[in-house]
């Protein structure tokens, strides 16, 4: 029951944070009727006004959801990549019964914890890959001691661990168009103005009209911008629409068992 709870509030929080700004145009709009302030007929052209700022949420929306979606696999393919490294390295200590390969292990366990703490903001970037660069030391050893093989498809996961922190680090730090969110909120903002002014049928009609465009423009806007960086795990505004770091627990769980399996083997 607490698990539905929070999973239902998490996905209407977005709904409820942008509330007070539709309560604050409804009270602006029954402000302007009754101070008579609503000097403009509804046109047409406000209806296009309405249209071009949804056209323009569409562009928003659409450019934010590629980067989105390339950044939902990389946690996964983070994780595959670990995984890979694991699984050579235990079959390295299994068969050569080396200590060189039962430290890289546990190097391993330290590299993804340090991978995921970087993804909450509590390590620095330099610092990541440096652990990761600090591989090279382990696989040294293990390239004079064990089948070359081995050594050279884990130098190719720990490349492709690199250009996927790179790739994750720059989708994370870069926003997409500044200048269109710039057009969107100007243009959300213009519409709720060109609302406030215009004069429509019933007052009733008038208050849904403005709550309702009201709260679908800053809705979407304010979801783009959250889907701008799907890796803000570190900050107040965080949500449920952050990509899940679950791949890289499962990675730290096995990688911990394993250790412990092999603490209890010496």
């Amino acid at each position: 029951m607490k698990n539905a709870w929070s999973r239902l509030r998490g996905k209407w929080e977005l709904a409820f944070s942008v509330m007070p700004v539709v309560l604050l145009a409804a009270t602006l709009k029954l402000i302007y009727h009754l101070l008579d302030f609503e000097v403009m007929p509804f046109s047409p052209l406000l209806s296009g006004l309405i249209a071009g700022n949804i056209f323009l949420l569409g562009f928003l929306i659409s450019g934010v959801l590629i980067d989105y979606k390339e950044a939902e696999k990389l946690p996964g393919e983070l994780a595959a990549s670990l995984m890979s490294i694991l699984d050579e390295v235990t079959h390295i200590y299994e068969t050569k019964r080396l200590p060189v390969a039962k430290a890289c292990l546990e190097h391993i366990t330290d590299l993804t914890t340090a991978l995921k703490d970087w993804f909450y903001k509590t390590e620095h970037t330099d610092a990541l890959m440096d652990k990761l660069a600090d591989l090279n030391g382990y696989l040294s050893e293990l390239d004079e001691r064990a089948a070359s093989g081995s050594v050279s498809r884990i130098k190719g996961e720990q490349s492709s661990i690199r250009r996927l922190v790179i790739r994750a680090r720059t989708i994370r730090g870069t926003s997409f168009v500044p200048s269109g969110y710039a057009i969107a909120e100007a243009t959300n903002v213009s519409v709720i103005v060109g609302l406030l002014m215009s004069q429509f049928s019933t007052f009733y009609e008038t208050v849904f009209l403005v709550g309702l465009i009201t709260f679908m423009n800053t809705y979407m806007l304010v979801l783009i911008k959250r889907l701008d960086n799907p890796f803000d795990y570190y900050s107040a505004r965080r949500g449920v629409d952050e990509v899940s770091l679950m791949p890289l627990d499962e990675v730290l769980r096995r990688s911990q068992a394993l250790w412990r399996a092999l603490e209890g083997k010496a």
